[in-house]
C-alpha cells in the first residue's frame, strides 16, 4: 500500500475515533443533566448533636431551596457549603454528589470549650475564642462563667468578639481553664463569677473565701498566691476566719 494511502487512511480513522470519543461524552453528559437529585444525606461528624440532619435539611431548604427534584449539575455546592456554614454551631460543612443522584452533606461541628452566661443571655466560645449561641437541641457540659461578662454582642452573634479588649478578655479566660484542667484547682473551684469591669471572683468548694483574682492575667502566679494562702495562712486562723482573699496584685494576698 502507499504510503500517501495509508496517510489517509490513517487519518480517516484518527477522525473517526474522536467523532466517537466526543460522541460518548455528549452522550454521558446529556446522560449526567438528565440526573436529577432523589435523596439528601447529612452525615454529622460528631456523636454530640448541636446540629441535628433535620436542622441542616431545613436550613437549606430555606436558603437555597429543596433540591430534590433538581438537576445534578445544576446545584451549586460552593453555595450549599456557604448556607450551611452559616449555621453558628457548623464549623465546616462539604457537600458533594454521586452519580446515583445523592446530594450528600458532611457536617463538622463546632465544639464548646466554656460557656459564658450574663444576666439576659449566654453563649458558647470554642477553644479558638470564637463566639456562638446557645442551642435548643443540646446543652454542653462545660465550664460555665457567669456575671458581668464584658462583651457586648447581639443575642444569636457568631463569629470572633468584635473588640480587641473583648477577644483578649475572652482569650484569658481560655488561658485560664486551660491552667486550670487537670490540677487541683479544676475540682477545687466551682464557680469563676466575674463582676463589674471584668473583674473574676473565684469560689472553692469548701471554705467561705472567695478569691478576688482580678482580670484573667498573670494566672499562674495568681493560683500560686492562692496555693500560698492554704498553704502557709490559712492553717493559723480558725476555720471560716476570712471571707475575702484578694490575689490580685504581684507579691500581696489581702485577707478580709
Amino acid at each position: 500500500m502507499k504510503k500517501g494511502v495509508r496517510n489517509i487512511l490513517y487519518l480517516g480513522l484518527l477522525v473517526v475515533l474522536i467523532i466517537g470519543f466526543g460522541s460518548i461524552a455528549v452522550l454521558c453528559r446529556a446522560g449526567r443533566d438528565a440526573k436529577k437529585c432523589h435523596s439528601v444525606i447529612v452525615n454529622i461528624a460528631e456523636s454530640y448533636r448541636f446540629v441535628t440532619e433535620e436542622d441542616v435539611v431545613n436550613r437549606l431548604k430555606k436558603g437555597y431551596g429543596d433540591c430534590i427534584g433538581m438537576h445534578l449539575d445544576s446545584l451549586k455546592l460552593h453555595k450549599i457549603e456557604e448556607i450551611i456554614d452559616g449555621e453558628g454551631a457548623v464549623k465546616k460543612s462539604q457537600a458533594y454528589i454521586t452519580e446515583d443522584g445523592v446530594l450528600h452533606i458532611h457536617v463538622t461541628q463546632r465544639e464548646p470549650f466554656v460557656r459564658l452566661q450574663g444576666e439576659d443571655f449566654g453563649f458558647y466560645v470554642d477553644h479558638d475564642g470564637y463566639i456562638f449561641p446557645l442551642q435548643q437541641n443540646y446543652t454542653s457540659h462545660v465550664a460555665v462563667v457567669d456575671g458581668h461578662i464584658p462583651v457586648n454582642i447581639p443575642v444569636g452573634f457568631k463569629g470572633m468578639a468584635p473588640h480587641k479588649g473583648e477577644q483578649e478578655w475572652i482569650n484569658g479566660i481560655i488561658s485560664m481553664l486551660d491552667f486550670m484542667h487537670g490540677s487541683i484547682w479544676d475540682k477545687n473551684i466551682v464557680q469563676i463569677h466575674v463582676q463589674e469591669g471584668g473583674q473574676l471572683c473565684l469560689v472553692p468548694r469548701e471554705g467561705k473565701e472567695m478569691f478576688l483574682f482580678g482580670k484573667p492575667v498573670e494566672v499562674s502566679e495568681k493560683f500560686d498566691r492562692i496555693e500560698k494562702y492554704y498553704g502557709f495562712i490559712k492553717p493559723n486562723v480558725e476555720e471560716d476566719h476570712y471571707s475575702r482573699v484578694d490575689v490580685r496584685y504581684n507579691g500581696q494576698i489581702v485577707c478580709k
